[in-house]
């Protein structure tokens, strides 16, 4: 069924170099713009974002440094970008959290104007989960194919989950389990550790503060060392280490950051 269109859609999406939205750049932008008659347009865009494109973000969108080396920066571009979205109201997946307000960064450091408040914005993702809930209750239906009476009580939701973990396990044993990128994190078997690997994938910490590099090292997942080895950093500048220490940060962090800093420690 076509869109019924009152003002022109345009639909996008962005590869950055990050997910930081203060500090990443746009290396890449492709756009669809659906006039109300029916009419499309298209642009795509390689953009230099002037800076090292970190390697596990070229992992995921495939884009290196190589490949925006001539390409213009987004200052370039920006009256042009905010000409031909001139009046049209905006559409992705999940572009309310990151798309629209990167791009709303990257059009106010080009000192572009490009205001949305009269904007309509459309995520799709956000339609998506409201949809096509995954609570409980809808897991239970759906693979149980029975109604959660009592949710919400422990006993019931407890009893739930076993019964939803046993029907999962019959329903994708031995089948190919992939994240959201397409890249295979392993199969689904019937053992506990198969069904560990596959949930608890890159994580140090539960608060997510550390995650697992690609070669298995410890990397900070914030702040200003956002991606920088965990024992690096602490040999480097100790007083992070107090920081966090004193900080409002779970126990179970500075349990596993002095676990970290006694290896490295012991390892010198």
């Amino acid at each position: 069924m076509p869109l019924q269109l009152k003002n022109p859609l345009a639909i996008f999406d962005l590869e950055t170099t990050g997910i930081n939205i203060i500090h990443d750049r746009i290396i890449e932008a492709s756009f669809i713009k659906i006039h109300p008659n029916g009419k499309r347009e298209s642009k795509n865009f390689k953009i230099n974002p002037g800076m090292p494109i970190p390697n596990d973000s070229s992992q995921i969108h495939g884009i290196f440094d190589r490949d925006v080396a001539a390409a213009p920066k987004f200052k370039q571009i920006a009256k042009s970008l905010a000409k031909f979205l001139e009046g049209c109201d905006l559409a992705g997946f999940s572009v309310i959290r990151f798309d629209v307000p990167m791009l709303m960064e990257e059009f106010l450091r080009a000192d572009v104007k490009f205001d949305v408040s009269q904007r309509k914005i459309i995520d799709a993702q956000k339609i998506f989960h409201l949809m096509e809930k995954r609570n409980l209750t809808a897991a239970y239906k759906f693979y149980c194919d029975m109604e959660l009476t009592n949710a919400h009580s422990a006993e019931a939701d407890t009893q739930a989950t076993f019964e939803v973990l046993e029907a999962m396990v019959d329903r994708y044993e031995g089948q190919p389990v992939l994240d959201n990128l397409g890249k295979q994190l392993g199969n689904l078997d019937n053992n506990m550790q198969s069904l560990h690997d596959i949930t608890n994938t890159g994580m140090v910490d539960f608060a997510g503060t550390m995650k697992f590099d690609k070669d298995h090292k410890e990397v900070f997942n914030f702040g200003k060392h956002k991606g920088k080895n965990v024992v690096e950093v602490l040999n480097q500048e100790p007083s992070y280490y107090d920081w966090i220490m004193k900080g409002q940060f779970p126990l179970d962090t500075k349990r596993k950051l002095t676990q970290i800093k006694i290896r490295g420690i012991n390892n010198n």
